[in-house]
């Protein structure tokens, strides 16, 4: 098995992950999301997406994507779509 592979491309500047998010009428209400998201650590973002998580350091690809598993495990049956991008 290969090592950790680096999720950004800056060597030595933190990731941020960013989330946009697509909301269902029929499915849970925006502060009742807004509340799973922030126990999972994220913050509300202000610039062009809904929510941005910093790792405050770098991060590989298998830890972005458990935090996406994570995600969407805890928006399981809300009728949320998501969109993840992660940049330093």
């Amino acid at each position: 098995m290969r090592g950790p592979v680096s999720a950004t491309c800056a060597e030595g500047r933190a990731l941020r992950t960013f989330l946009l998010l697509q909301m269902d009428s029929e499915g849970a209400g925006y502060s009742d999301v807004a509340g799973v998201l922030e126990d999972l650590g994220f913050a509300p973002e202000g610039s062009g997406y809904d929510f941005v998580y910093d790792w405050g350091r770098t991060a590989s690809v298998r830890e972005s994507l458990e935090l996406a598993d994570r995600i969407q495990a805890a928006l399981h049956g809300k009728r949320v779509f998501f969109r993840m991008e992660s940049s330093d």
